[in-house]
């Protein structure tokens, strides 16, 4: 190599040593990295020939109607005509700081930033310190954030859109400044050129090596692996609490849990986990287990593992979830356990799903649950939160037209929305660590189960999509199940509702408000510190986060919170006081089924392990 270039690279990476420099530009270091791109371009052919077979699904999952970005710009420029000296000078600004950039980068002593004003960023992305002291990487560092603080500005000046029209265009702008980040391409990032040089062109042929094998596991389309998948076994070191499944049918295994206690409590609990994911987050390792948990307070534990559907369940809906779900489990467990009534528990959608299962038992004159408890479960949907942006009806069109090839929902679409959430947190990082610096992903338990997705029938998913979502029809008509119209004012079991500070899929002030409107007059409201996971997976030897509690239900969240006491530790303790005044009297241990419900093999049975076809 040219000394020329010897100096440029030195001058970009700020190359601190001699052996360093020399290992790098040596002759033989220059020969590896030419065999490497050649593999690089094998490679290449590869993702060219999966690219080729891609199936494909409906665009308008990509992004929203370009109406509105049509209505974006054209209330941009009528604010323009209407209010000029105040979009120009939101102009000058933004040119006032690109050109004040490129200043600054002009002040390199031996190329580096001689006195930085920003300093040291809290943006993990800005991490590296080359952000702070190399005049090139700096610059395009300031310039990105200048730019995007200007498509903010510009947002935040659009003034004739609707509310949630705003709110999506803030979201689908954000999101192009996530996707235009400097950090998510090789020539604009110093960790991977740095990692580049350092292995002799060796990472970028390993993170090629894992796109293309993402890929093709993923039939051409680009789901980034989260976790090392191989580290991982569901009933190896996965959803290990001994167990046994004791019923079978189309929709799901009933697992009863060996007992840990001589004596349980009379009333048994059966939980039902949200069919979007797999049961097993609950039940993850032995330190965090709350099926695990459950047992050594002396209850008798029934957990429902779902089917993962395929395509012959393209007609199956919420009327199926509830009649071969809810009441047949339900049935199975009081039968076991010779009792007239269960405790129940539904997470997520299963929570959303156990209230309209609450409302036709009260319309049937059934009482065979005594209390519900529900995990980070909306009822009332009002206000969509995060999710608004992809529950407008271009989106939802385009999820009924995704529907109609096969008739299920697969469960990239689902996974994928999720994971645009918190995009630089569950795409573009790991997608970087991947691709870019070519590094395995982590031996990580709870990314494992993240990847570990299900599809949804495609009559379900509309219903809940048109029917709750979109129409809010539990909290407001009601919503027509199963020969009865069913209504958040049916449910009148004691209640508990455990919700999550922070969670961005079913925000606690909106679980609140549907909690408000049962007609239970025994409610219980807690909010846990952290998020949907997290919050719920809280076990009490970690002691990290606290919950609030307010016995008054009558006023606004933000007011039930202003009143609400902190609690240090997890709520499990406090849910626990709860269900033993609602479990009747000690009883000998059950051992896991009956003669007429013998155990069909060992937890956690064969559906948790039915990987999704992609």
């Amino acid at each position: 190599m040219h000394s020329a270039q010897q100096q440029d690279y030195e001058g970009l990476f700020e190359m601190t040593t001699t052996d360093t420099a020399n290992e790098v530009t040596s002759g033989e270091s220059v020969g590896r990295l030419k065999e490497n791109l050649e593999r690089v371009e094998t490679l290449s052919k590869r993702l060219l020939d999966i690219m080729a077979q891609k199936r494909g699904h409906h665009p308008g999952l990509d992004g929203p109607n370009q109406e509105l970005f049509a209505r974006a710009a054209s209330s941009y420029w009528t604010g323009m005509l209407q209010n000029p000296s105040r979009l120009m000078s939101q102009q000058v600004e933004f040119w006032s700081k690109s050109v004040h950039n490129f200043a600054e980068a002009q002040k390199t002593v031996g190329g580096k930033m001689p006195d930085a004003e920003d300093g040291p960023s809290k943006d993990r992305r800005f991490q590296n310190p080359l952000w702070q002291s190399n005049p090139y990487f700096n610059y395009v560092k300031r310039q990105y954030l200048t730019n995007a603080e200007g498509l903010r500005a510009v947002v935040e000046g659009v003034s004739d859109m609707d509310t949630t029209d705003k709110q999506r265009l803030g979201y689908f702008t954000e999101q192009i400044i996530n996707l235009m980040a400097p950090t998510n391409f090789l020539g604009t990032n110093p960790d991977a050129l740095e990692k580049a040089l350092e292995t002799e062109g060796q990472s970028l042929v390993d993170g090629l090596e894992n796109l293309v094998a993402d890929l093709e596991t993923n039939d051409g389309e680009l789901i980034v692996r989260l976790a090392d998948e191989s580290a991982f076994e569901v009933g190896h070191n996965l959803a290990t609490t001994d167990g046994k499944v004791v019923f079978r049918n189309r929709m799901l295994e009933l697992i009863q849990y060996s007992p840990v206690t001589e004596t349980v409590h009379e009333t048994p609990i059966v939980l039902f986990p949200p069919w979007i994911n797999k049961f097993y987050i609950l039940d993850l390792k032995e330190k965090n287990s709350l099926v695990k948990w459950i047992t050594e307070q002396g209850y008798t534990l029934f957990i429902v593992s779902w089917v993962n559907p395929d395509e012959s369940y393209a007609d199956v809906g919420l009327e199926e979830y509830i009649e071969e779900g809810y009441l047949e489990a339900i049935d199975v467990a009081k039968k076991v356990c010779q009792v007239d009534q269960v405790n129940a528990v539904g997470y997520c959608i299963a929570g959303t799903t156990l209230s309209l299962t609450l409302s036709l038992l009260k319309q049937r004159g059934d009482r065979s649950i005594k209390s519900a408890t529900l995990f980070t479960a909306l009822t009332d949907f009002s206000d969509q939160g995060e999710f608004t942006p992809f529950l407008q009806n271009d989106f939802v069109d385009a999820i009924e037209a995704e529907i109609g090839k096969d008739g299920i929902l697969p469960q990239y679409i689902m996974a994928r929305t999720f994971s645009f959430l918190r995009s630089n947190d569950l795409v573009y990082a790991p997608a970087i660590r991947s691709y870019m610096l070519g590094e395995t992903p982590p031996a990580f338990d709870l990314l494992y189960w993240n990847g570990d997705g299900t599809n949804l029938p495609g009559k379900m998913a509309v219903q809940y999509l048109r029917g709750l979502c979109q129409n809010n029809m539990f909290a407001t008509d009601g919503l027509d199940l199963l020969g009865h119209r069913l209504h958040i004012k049916d449910v009148d079991v004691p209640v508990m509702a455990i919700t999550c500070e922070t969670d961005h899929i079913a925000a606690w002030k909106q679980c609140f408000r549907g909690v408000q409107q049962m007609g239970t007059r025994s409610k219980t409201f807690v909010v846990s510190q952290s998020g949907h996971i997290a919050g719920i997976v809280n076990p009490t030897s970690r002691n990290k986060y606290g919950h609030y509690t307010n016995t008054d239900l009558k006023g606004t969240p933000d007011g039930w919170m202003a009143a609400a006491d902190f609690n240090e530790g997890s709520w499990w303790p406090r849910w626990g006081a709860w269900l033993k005044k609602r479990s009747g009297k000690q009883v000998p241990a059950r051992l896991p089924g009956t003669q007429d419900y013998p155990a069909l093999e060992a937890a956690p049975g064969q559906y948790v392990r039915a990987r999704v076809a992609r």
